[in-house]
């Protein structure tokens, strides 16, 4: 009887362990692109020192961020990466909690733009990146934003839709080429409007790019310099862009789901992600510039990214109460001036 109880007692207890162990999963909500990269240089090597499981969830920021208030009551998400303004969307709809940076031994190797982003405590910056144009420089030449909308080029390009992260910040560089600078981004819209017809598509995935500009269906196309390498890989002669009016861009964060019931995993994971190795690593593969000012880059590696504190800071930026407050608006003025 006595072995039979101490059996039954080890068998319970591997149970408890093999249900634990089985509990211990963090649920990250994340961009699309890139994802075979960021498994092997992020994902796997957390899941070995966590001991955890990682379960990763893609889809544009429109989608995610609804997904994040469908499940306000019961959260299925941990920890996510967003934009400035989407964090401060998500801020605003009492879906995240203030980031406890404390727990982050690599915080204070971040720059100081990238600590705070939004000024309440709620979001960590991990990447910078600048917006600009990729174009065949054998077929035209881009000397401003406007460039983009000429007769003879406007045939040739993709546009960010204006629910995207691109859109937005792309418009805003078109409207202070137009001379036109306001926050409700009426002139610019108006403007890719009137070109509608001849403009090949209203990209909502930058992953679509590629094959089109292959293709020669494009040859230009407002993008994240986080999309840059693909383009490089092609066979053709292709640029980046340093229009007159300067480069747009933004700063993607981290945040930490309200009701999360693995924060402690998911500051772990965050801390980890800020780590001078794995930003240094993403860097090298031309995925993400880095937020970690200790990241050292060779002239090649750093002339493809959005490198250092200086060139973050001279990006023109919409700030993110801006967006957040004009974004109705924006898709309400685009829905009938552009359509889809």
């Amino acid at each position: 009887m006595k072995k039979v109880i101490l059996a039954s007692g080890a068998a319970l207890m591997l149970t408890m362990g093999a249900a634990q162990a089985q509990e211990k999963t963090l649920t990250i909500s994340v961009y699309a692109f890139a994802q075979d990269e960021f498994k092997q240089l992020v994902y796997d090597p957390f899941e070995k020192i966590c001991g955890c499981k990682l379960v990763v969830e893609t889809g544009n920021s429109v989608e995610r961020l609804a997904k994040l208030e469908a499940n306000k009551a019961n959260p299925m998400v941990d920890m996510a990466v967003v934009s400035m303004a989407d964090a401060l969307a998500a801020s605003r709809a009492g879906l995240i909690d203030k980031v406890d940076t404390a727990k982050l031994s690599n915080f204070n190797k971040i720059y100081d733009v990238a600590k705070d982003p939004n000024g309440d405590g709620m979001s960590v910056g991990y990447t910078f990146y600048a917006t600009s144009i990729a174009y065949r420089s054998d077929k035209m030449k881009i000397e401003s934003w406007a460039d983009l909308l000429k007769p003879e080029y406007a045939s040739h390009i993709a546009w960010p839709n204006v629910t995207t992260n691109q859109g937005p910040p792309a418009l805003y560089m078109l409207g202070l080429a137009l001379g036109k600078d306001t926050p409700d981004l009426a002139a610019p819209i108006e403007a890719v409007g009137e070109k509608k017809g001849e403009i090949v598509t209203f990209y909502e995935k930058s992953s679509q790019l590629v094959q089109l500009m292959q293709q020669e269906e494009i040859w230009a196309a407002p993008i994240g310099r986080f999309s840059w390498a693909p383009f490089t890989k092609l066979d053709m002669p292709i640029a980046w862009a340093n229009p007159k009016e300067g480069q747009t861009g933004g700063m993607n964060v981290m945040v930490v789901t309200k009701g999360s019931k693995n924060r402690e995993l998911a500051l772990q994971f965050m801390d980890f992600w800020l780590s001078t190795d794995t930003q240094t690593k993403l860097a090298e593969k031309l995925i993400d510039s880095p937020a970690n000012k200790e990241v050292k880059l060779s002239d090649a590696i750093a002339n493809n990214l959005t490198y250092g504190e200086e060139t973050a800071k001279s990006l023109k930026l919409i700030p993110s109460a801006v967006a957040l407050d004009n974004r109705a608006g924006w898709v309400k003025t685009w829905n009938e001036k552009v359509g889809q």
